[in-house]
């Protein structure tokens, strides 16, 4: 196995800083909400929804762009414009006087942090040997795990000590810091892009397109599912999308190059980060809801009991990316999905309407073990034959897909709930959810043991 540089692994730590200062910022501010709606003044319901939903579509309407920009002008510079920009977002937000300024604040934000993603893989990848790319995804993908374990306590904290705008200004120092050092150890890098003028009519094609998507999504459960404002953003998306798909097609410089969906492994490894999330999200984001409804909880006891999962994840990660290096990929998504299904399957037969942190635990440890072989190993199995040039911009397709995969869930897994009248009823509309959170992770077993390419691609057979 080839060694790896000194570079190397400070590439990996400033793209991981990264990495976890996003990652703990979805996890806690969620836990700001409350006093967010407490402390502007005019805060509906709907707005408060805002404050998570606009950075999901901004991100998700931009990531193919910021691919673009990172392998036409450099993927240390769009890294470290990200992180300004994030910084910038973050100060804003904390300093927000009203609701709009939060949400205008928290598209910044979303702004930064789609240039982090494809331009920090692309990083991390052009960084590390080939061999070894699966050992640093894991070590990527593992700090995201423990930064959403320690959000929920680190939140509680920072909120009861200074505030809700804590929350928002502990990223200043984390982004400052990254953006100091990633001058001195990133390495500059740029992808393969045409001389031709990059199709200015598709960017807003895609950009636009996927936001209406994310916005249908998003907004079905407030808007109705059949009403015209749902109905029309979905319409609208997909025409955008399909007209965008068209101009790739036809065009010399194109934002996507659609050939990269002639690799087997990387959109198979999508339609694994479908049902993943699926298995995932549509548990993970719901069941608070339960613990503290149902079973009546505190939001700090919900915290502390759902940092368990992602502990298991930060643990599992690392080692799981070590020994993908030498199995690959599939194996070991087969056996997550297996703890995936297995933690749905012992939560289906064994929760009830009575408190029990034991049954709890048992439930999250195994959905912890899927979480650290599903994140990073996903990643790895979309990207794993894609060729150097492509890195950043199969990256932000491959995220683009992923954010869609998860605001489909959460959306599908909310409209199942709905609003049940009692603690029983709120019991067996969760179950509902967990009958398809299992489907997803039985999904995914068949893909990976079955469906899934085992062999690597050789260089020669990329195509482009």
């Amino acid at each position: 196995m080839e060694p790896v540089s000194r570079s190397a692994w400070m590439t990996l730590a400033v793209v991981s800083v990264a990495v976890f200062m996003v990652a703990m910022e979805l996890t806690i501010i969620a836990l700001a909400l409350p006093d967010i709606r407490a402390a502007l003044a005019g805060t509906t319901p709907a707005a408060l929804s805002w404050v998570v939903n606009a950075y999901s579509i901004v991100v998700a309407a931009l990531l193919l762009l910021s691919g673009w920009l990172a392998d036409r002008y450099g993927r240390r510079r769009v890294f470290r414009a990200g992180l300004m920009l994030f910084a910038l977002g973050s100060v804003a937000a904390g300093a927000s006087t009203s609701i709009e300024m939060l949400i205008a604040a928290r598209a910044l934000q979303a702004i930064g942090g789609s240039m982090q993603y494809p331009a920090g893989m692309a990083l991390l990848l052009d960084a590390f040997p080939r061999s070894r790319h699966q050992t640093a995804i894991g070590t990527w993908g593992a700090t995201g795990g423990l930064a959403a374990a320690l959000g929920p306590a680190l939140g509680t904290v920072l909120i009861e000590a200074f505030g809700w705008r804590a929350v928002f200004y502990v990223n200043v120092p984390v982004a400052l810091t990254a953006l100091v050092v990633g001058a001195r150890v990133l390495p500059e890098s740029v992808g393969e892009v045409s001389e031709t003028r990059v199709d200015m009519i598709g960017v807003p094609l895609a950009s636009v397109g996927v936001g209406a998507v994310i916005l249908g999504i998003v907004q079905g459960e407030t808007w109705g599912w059949g009403s015209a404002p749902t109905v029309g953003s979905f319409v609208i998306g997909a025409l955008l999308v399909a007209a965008f798909a068209w101009r790739s097609r036809s065009h010399p410089a194109p934002l996507f190059d659609l050939d990269l969906l002639r690799i087997r492994s990387f959109v198979l490894g999508n339609v694994g980060s479908l049902f993943f999330a699926l298995g995932f999200f549509a548990l993970l984001v719901p069941l608070p809801s339960f613990i503290q409804e149902v079973w009546g909880w505190s939001a700090l006891e919900t915290g502390l009991a759902y940092s368990v999962g992602p502990l298991v994840s930060f643990v599992v990660a690392p080692q799981a990316g070590r020994l993908a290096d030498r199995i690959g990929n599939s194996p070991l998504l087969t056996v997550g999905s297996a703890c995936g299904a297995a933690g749905l399957l012992w939560l289906l037969f064994t929760i009830s309407t009575e408190p029990s942190l034991s049954r709890l635990l048992v439930a999250t440890v195994l959905i912890g073990v899927s979480a650290g072989t599903g994140f990073s190993q996903l990643v790895g199995a979309a990207l794993r034959d894609i060729p150097p040039q492509r890195y950043a911009m199969a990256t932000a397709g491959r995220t683009t897909f992923f954010q869609l995969s998860v605001a489909f869930a959460i959306a599908v897994a909310f409209a199942l709930i709905g609003r049940p009248p009692s603690p029983a009823a709120e019991l067996a509309a969760f179950k509902r959810v967990w009958v398809l959170c299992t489907g997803g992770y039985v999904c995914n077993l068949v893909l990976f043991t079955i469906i899934y390419p085992r062999r690597q691609m050789l260089p020669g057979n990329w195509s482009r």
